[in-house]
């Protein structure tokens, strides 16, 4: 028995040590980013900016892998999954933390992926059709209130589910909550006055705002988005505690040797520095973040004690 202790010791030791000694040639060959979703959305084009600024810092090739499906949870489970060894990150959207308050079972644990940095947020923005009555966020809740709205959403748990669900526990409002497959579709509804509202990231609607097809009413970042600062948010129309952003992150398998994990996000930090990345990202309603571990880590405990109790009154279900 003692034999097999010794064993289990001895191969305990030497894994760590291979680990750290892998961490300092590291990374010798190609990273993976995997995004959850298909591509083309907001967290695909950050993901995929952010992996080419970064692989310059890092001096190896970095590729985007989409692996959509299950609201995030087989990309992500695809990553908690994978050695961990530095070569492959996740870079998912605000499921990783929400699937877990609206789902039965999870196939991975949640400590099975490790916060490595938040690279960028992009603000939701709450919209009506252009020549919709409704004028400001005030004016959504009024007329909710006297006939009941309906709310389109990108599916149950998504940003723009948590959107409606705070509006109606936080502001009083009347609303029907109408899931779609994405955002995309939500937004088209919108538009085509199927439903009469939705709050979506700000690179989705941007173009509708500009093009004159959708009146913005407000955001619900913590700041003005930077290419709308016309647009007030919903704290300061009075709406407080309405705060949610379609953030990017990047997670690592659980036991990624510390040193990769402060070298990416040193490499990231640079990265979202860069004048030519934050060019492609900002006119585009998507704001550069960065910071440090520990920083996004906070967030993330954050965003779970302030959006759990959002699900549960709720009573979100996975769909």
């Amino acid at each position: 028995m003692l034999k097999k202790y010794f064993a289990a010791a001895v191969a305990a030791a030497f894994s760590l040590a291979s680990l750290a000694a892998h961490a300092d040639t590291w990374p010798s060959k190609t990273i993976r980013f995997v995004v959850p979703f298909g591509p083309g959305g907001a967290n695909d084009l950050v993901a995929r900016y952010v992996a080419e600024a970064a692989s310059r810092e890092l001096g190896a090739t970095i590729i985007v892998d989409n692996k959509p499906g299950a609201g995030s949870v087989l990309g992500s489970e695809i990553v908690a999954r994978s050695a961990p060894d530095g070569y492959t990150f996740l870079a998912p959207a605000g499921g990783v933390i929400t699937n877990a308050m609206i789902k039965k079972a999870m196939p991975y644990k949640e400590d099975d992926l490790v916060p490595v940095i938040m690279m960028a947020v992009s603000p939701s923005v709450i919209v009506v059709p252009a020549d919709s009555p409704i004028k400001d966020l005030k004016g959504l809740v009024e007329a909710s209130k006297k006939k009941g709205l309906n709310f389109s959403t990108a599916g149950t748990g998504s940003t723009p589910h948590f959107v409606a669900e705070m509006l109606k526990l936080k502001g009083g409002a009347n609303l029907t909550i109408v899931p779609y497959k994405s955002g995309n579709e939500g937004v088209v509804a919108v538009m085509g006055k199927q439903v009469d509202a939705t709050s979506e990231a700000s690179p989705v609607v941007l173009p509708q705002i500009k093009g004159g097809k959708l009146r913005p009413l407000a955001s619900t970042w913590n700041r003005r988005v930077a290419a709308l600062q016309d647009i007030p948010t919903a704290e300061e129309l009075g709406f407080k505690d309405l705060v949610i952003g379609h953030w990017a992150g990047l997670f690592a398998p659980k036991g990624t040797p510390v040193e990769i994990l402060d070298k990416m996000n040193a490499a990231v930090n640079k990265a979202l520095k860069n004048s030519e990345l934050r060019a492609k990202l900002i006119p585009q309603g998507i704001d550069p973040q960065g910071g440090s571990r520990e920083d996004f880590r906070r967030y993330l405990a954050a965003e779970k004690a302030r959006l759990g109790p959002v699900a549960k009154a709720a009573n979100m279900q996975a769909d």
